[in-house]
C-alpha cells in the first residue's frame, strides 16, 4: 500500500493529511471538552443575581462593559486572572461584549463593594472622576422581575441540569413555587441592603419588594 501510495502524490498528500488531522482531533478535542466544564466551585446563578443579570441585559451594559480578560499582562495585572471557558457554564447567554468604553467587570465582585456599586450608580463622576457613564436613578425605585427569573432558572434546570440544590453549593437554591422564590430572593437582597445607605431602598425591602439596583448589585458581586 504504501509503494503506491509513494507513487501516486495526490493521494499521498491526503493520506498524510487525514493522519495528521486525525492525530490533532486526538490531541485536541479531549483539551476543548475539559475547557468548557465548569471550574471547581463554580455556582450557578441564584434567582436573585439572575434577575440582576437580566437588569445588566436590560440597561444594555454589555454595550460598554466587556467580561472576558484576554490572556495579556496588560489586562491580568488591571483585572485579575484570564477568563477560562469553564466560568461560563452557567452563562446563558454568554455577556462577553465586544467593546470597552468602561472597564472589564469579569471580576469586578473581587475589588468593588456594595456600597461602592450603591454610589457608582447614582453618581458615577463623583466617585470615578472623569467617568462618562451616565446615572441610573430609576434603578433605586424599580422593581426587580423576580418572577421572570425564577422562570428562567427553572427552564435552564430543566433543560441543561444546572446544578441547583447541590448540597455542594447549599447557598444556592431553587425552590418548588414562586413564592417561595421570591422569599429566598427577598432575604438574599437584605443581605446586600445592610450595605446599602439609600433610606427608600431600605424601605422597600422592609415592605417585602426587592429594587432593581439591589438585584444588579447582587449579580455583580457574584462576578469574580
Amino acid at each position: 500500500m504504501f509503494h503506491w501510495l509513494e507513487k501516486n502524490p495526490f493521494f499521498f498528500a491526503v493520506f498524510v493529511f487525514l493522519t495528521i488531522a486525525f492525530a490533532g482531533l486526538v490531541e485536541i478535542l479531549p483539551n476543548f471538552a475539559q475547557a468548557a466544564r465548569p471550574v471547581v466551585g463554580l455556582k450557578p446563578f441564584s434567582v436573585l443575581e439572575l434577575a440582576g443579570k437580566n437588569i445588566y441585559l436590560k440597561e444594555n451594559c454589555n454595550a460598554c462593559h466587556s467580561q472576558l480578560i484576554r490572556p495579556f499582562k496588560s489586562e491580568t495585572d488591571r483585572y485579575g486572572h484570564f477568563s477560562l471557558s469553564g466560568e461560563f457554564a452557567y452563562d446563558r447567554p454568554f455577556v462577553w461584549g465586544s467593546k470597552r468604553t468602561g472597564p472589564d467587570l469579569m471580576r469586578i465582585g473581587n475589588y468593588r463593594t456594595t456600597d461602592w456599586h450603591e454610589s457608582h450608580m447614582k453618581n458615577p463622576q463623583a466617585t470615578v472622576e472623569g467617568s462618562i457613564m451616565p446615572p441610573y436613578p430609576w434603578l433605586f425605585n424599580k422593581a426587580a422581575d423576580i418572577d421572570t427569573a425564577y422562570a428562567e432558572a427553572l427552564t435552564v434546570n430543566a433543560l441543561f441540569k444546572t446544578p441547583y440544590n447541590n448540597p455542594e453549593f447549599g447557598d444556592v437554591k431553587l425552590p418548588d413555587d414562586v413564592g417561595k422564590a421570591n422569599a429566598l430572593a427577598l432575604s438574599e437582597a437584605k443581605v446586600i441592603g445592610e450595605d446599602i445607605k439609600d433610606p427608600a431602598v431600605k424601605a422597600a425591602l422592609d415592605q417585602g419588594k426587592i429594587p432593581e439596583i439591589v438585584a444588579l448589585i447582587a449579580y455583580l458581586n457574584s462576578r469574580k
